[in-house]
């Protein structure tokens, strides 16, 4: 309110001074007071309807009492007025009850006074917030909550699928921001954005510099919530400025569509054609109103000559119910106070379009609204929306509700018909948009910026560029507009959209939770994701013992083993033939060792003399070429196919090692770290260069890199011989193109966005960007297992049961006798094929020449020793 309680004070006192006590009714009747602007077409209105509501009441009541109705003139711009006419009306009319006020200044003042004296007051003011009845319990709203038109309105939108409005309204009072408040939540819960526009009350001035400042916006949906003089104004200044056109829409709320019966013909087809309206709903189908609208029209018509249309609108209907409410109440006897406040809350009445009930102090909420369009000299009526049921073109019960407004028909807009607007225009002016590129991207595949000091040009390309070019020609219009880069973060970058100085955001930019405050974001055009890069390295680990590898540590010590047990047993059998194999007890193991070791590859030595030894030896070397044979294959193998693997898997051994991890500069990717992945700030290392990363994790600088999904691939496109992706995939926001909140193209910008992906042109971008890099990505290859005991059992088992049975043989008949005869040649042909097939196994191996048939045939003729 904009008087404070003091003046509630002296305004009661001055009503003390004129008069001291109430004048009663007298048995001519009940006073009944009025007060409403006899300036406004809505008191006129007002005022006609509240007589003919009493005549018709006294006429058809025969009672002992008649009721008088006495109707003061006040004034929207001096709200004062009412209150003196309130105190004149009680103090020395002695009204009983108090109708009228249409705004909600006068209402608060009238409230107060009529609360101190038990005067019930019925106000007519659509503005009237809760609280208000809660402080002034004689204060009564006879006009119906409007929150559903807030719905209403909401749906239409919707409905067009326009995804930013503009509300324009008249900043009055905290009772006004009810209203904003109501379409801002309604427009919120549809997912659309909403431009607030307040004009101070009655400041034409004030009108005409937003309109121009709204002209040059790009939103061209405008919610109008003005008072009816406003309005007026703003429609004659919109034209006059070129906006009642082709692309524009508007759409008015109660206060002024409840009004358009009483525009001249004139004025509408000059300033109006296209408007929209949400207008209360009556019930004009019932015998009962139209007996009232032709007397109406007749008498409104001799009073109010100077007025061009005679029809009754809404306020016409609700004043004439609320005087019928109160003689309803009053019917009977004479009764006024707390009584009278209570029957009428508490009374079921028959009003002009139906039965009236009050909730909470107020008339029951409206949920019933028509969609009028104005066209030609006048307007049509398009429909009705319902709460909770949406659209149809009746409101009975059989009728066909629809979400969607366009299923009522359709709509005349302005400029012409044909085609539903847009709901903003990008050319605005004729100026292309301006859109920031990123001028500090670590990888110039996506933003490549080349200045040309030659041409004084700017060429700006890459991945991000090219794919926002080809979305731009799927939109199904043109789209001008223009690149800048910006040599700071990204975060600013994205801020630059919130502070007007660019119109949206092309380039590698990451979808981040915090950027919402101040832009929005398309779809994302590259894989969402953070992951870590580190060097690769050998599986083979330390070279140095690399030639043992073949083998398990099992498999050379089971070696050793039967090498020196084989020697013994060969030494032992020979050395009494032998005399390099006697001496003293540290030259004949000496001679053990050498024979056992030097054996397994060749023997240089004095040829066996006894079948004993012949026999060990003769498996033993066919163990040894095979154990070889097997031992050079797998040396090869290892050394051929050297299998990688990442030096880190995981970012506890990053943490737990305390090493060092780097990641680029102009991203996000540092506060991850920290806030989520919670490494310490003074390990981790800010790079600007891809060259600079690679070097420092070879040099292990820094041991791990983190980066976005597509900046990884880049870099191991680049580098990919020496790095890979290591450990989870974090989830986080891919890359997208970044829009102001509400933008009008972001649904436009998406929707192409996602052709350009399902169509396969976006994968053929990234496949030659990654191309480009001309590097093929290493694949880790599985280790190659060492050979163990397991697979060689059995011939272990053979070459030492021969040698032990060749010892036990020895042992058990002492001094071998020199024997001859069948038997022994069968000894030595058996051994002849031995060799023979040794030799065909390796004709290489200097050990089968040990067992050749032509040293053996030379000893045929002689006695072997056994």
């Amino acid at each position: 309110m904009h008087i404070s309680f003091c003046c509630f004070l002296s305004l009661l006192g001055l009503g003390l001074f004129i008069s001291i006590s109430i004048i009663a009714a007298t048995n001519e009747g009940i006073i009944i007071g009025g007060i409403v602007d006899n300036t406004t077409r809505i008191g006129k209105e007002e005022r006609v309807a509240m007589e003919m509501a009493l005549e018709d009441f006294n006429t058809n009541y025969k009672g002992n009492q008649s009721l008088i109705l006495h109707v003061k003139n006040s004034s929207n711009k001096f709200p004062l007025q009412a209150a003196l006419a309130a105190m004149d009306l009680i103090n020395r009319e002695g009204a009983e009850v108090i109708l009228g006020l249409q705004t909600w200044e006068e209402t608060s003042l009238v409230a107060e006074i009529g609360s101190q004296n038990h005067i019930p007051i019925l106000s007519f003011s659509d503005l009237i917030p809760s609280w208000a009845k809660q402080n002034w319990p004689f204060l009564v709203a006879t006009f119906p909550n409007q929150y559903a038109q807030a719905k209403a309105i909401a749906s239409m939108v919707q409905s067009y699928e326009w995804h930013q409005v503009t509300v324009i309204y008249e900043d009055m009072d905290s009772s006004a921001s009810k209203v904003i408040s109501d379409l801002s939540h309604a427009f919120k819960q549809g997912g659309i954005e909403t431009i607030l526009v307040a004009i101070p009350p009655l400041d034409v001035v004030s009108l005409s510099k937003e309109i121009g400042r709204l002209k040059r916006d790009p939103c061209r949906v405008f919610v109008v919530h003005l008072s009816f003089p406003m309005a007026l104004h703003l429609f004659e200044k919109a034209k006059m400025m070129n906006m009642m056109r082709k692309g524009y829409v508007w759409i008015s709320t109660t206060s002024f569509s409840n009004l358009v019966h009483s525009i001249n013909a004139s004025t509408i087809s000059s300033w109006m054609q296209g408007i929209i309206g949400v207008r209360s709903y009556l019930l004009t189908n019932d015998s009962k109103f139209h007996d009232f609208h032709i007397r109406f029209r007749k008498r409104f018509s001799l009073e109010h000559p100077e007025e061009s249309n005679h029809e009754p609108g809404f306020y016409a209907v609700q004043a004439y119910n609320a005087v019928q409410i109160v003689a309803q109440a009053m019917r009977g006897k004479k009764m006024g106070g707390s009584i009278l406040l209570e029957k009428i809350l508490d009374g079921n009445f028959d009003g002009l379009t139906g039965k009236l009930h009050f909730i909470n102090q107020g008339v029951a909420p409206a949920n019933t609204f028509q969609i009028i369009n104005m066209i030609g000299r006048s307007y049509r009526e398009l429909g009705f929306w319902v709460d909770r049921l949406g659209f149809s073109e009746t409101v009975d019960s059989h009728g066909n509700f629809s979400n969607s407004m366009k299923d009522l028909g359709q709509v005349f807009w302005p400029g012409g018909p044909i085609n539903t607007p847009k709901g903003w225009d990008v050319s605005t002016n004729g100026k292309p948009l301006r859109f920031g590129v990123p001028a500090r991207s670590i990888f110039n595949k996506y933003v490549k910026i080349q200045y040309d000091p030659d041409k004084n040009q700017t060429s700006i390309t890459g991945l991000a560029i090219e794919l926002f070019e080809t979305v731009v020609e799927q939109l199904p219009f043109h789209l001008t507009y223009d690149l800048f880069p910006f040599n700071g973060t990204y975060d600013d970058l994205v801020k630059q959209i919130y502070l007007k100085n660019f119109d949206g955001v092309v380039g590698d930019v990451g979808i981040i939770a915090n950027r919402y405050q101040y832009a929005e974001f398309t779809q994302p055009y590259t894989e969402p994701g953070l992951v870590m890069i580190v060097p690769l390295r050998s599986k083979t680990g330390n070279k140095t013992w690399l030639f043992l590898r073949p083998f398990t540590k099992a498999m050379w010590f089971l070696i050793g083993i039967i090498n020196i047990y084989n020697g013994f047993v060969v030494w032992l059998i020979e050395r009494n033939h032998c005399s390099e194999l006697n001496g003293s007890a540290l030259n004949q193991t000496g001679s053990l060792l050498w024979l056992s070791f030097s054996t397994f590859l060749s023997f240089h030595g004095e040829r066996p003399r006894s079948n004993l030894s012949r026999m060990a030896m003769a498996v033993w070397l066919f163990v040894a070429l095979v154990l070889t044979q097997i031992y050079t294959a797998n040396l090869a193998s290892i050394l051929t196919v050297q299998g990688l693997e990442p030096t880190v898997t995981n970012i506890e051994s990053l943490q737990s090692s305390n090493a060092k991890v780097g990641h680029t500069q102009a991203s996000f990717v540092k506060s991850y770290l920290v806030n989520v992945l919670r490494f310490s700030p003074t390990n981790m290392k800010n790079y600007t260069s891809a060259a600079d990363i690679a070097n420092d994790l070879r040099n292990r600088v820094i041991a791990a890199v983190f980066f976005e999904v597509p900046a990884a691939k880049l870099f191991l496109a680049m580098y990919c011989k020496g790095f890979t992706m290591a450990g989870p995939t974090y989830k986080v926001g891919g890359y997208g193109f970044v829009f102001p909140k509400g933008s009008p193209l972001l649904p436009l910008v998406t929707e192409a966005l996602l052709n350009v992906s399902e169509s396969g042109k976006l994968r053929e971008l990234e496949q030659s960007m990654l191309a480009s890099q001309n590097c093929t990505q290493v694949d880790l290859e599985d280790d190659i297992s060492s050979l163990s005991p397991s697979s060689f059992w059995a011939l272990f088992l053979l070459t030492g049961s021969m040698s032990t049975v060749a010892l036990l043989i020895y042992v058990s008949y002492g001094k071998p006798q020199q024997k001859s005869g069948p038997l022994l040649a069968e000894k030595v042909n058996w051994l002849t094929m031995w060799a023979v097939m040794l030799r065909s196994w390796s004709s290489n191996s200097r050990l089968v020449k040990l067992f050749s048939a032509k040293e053996l045939s030379s000893n045929v003729g002689s006695p072997p020793i056994v």
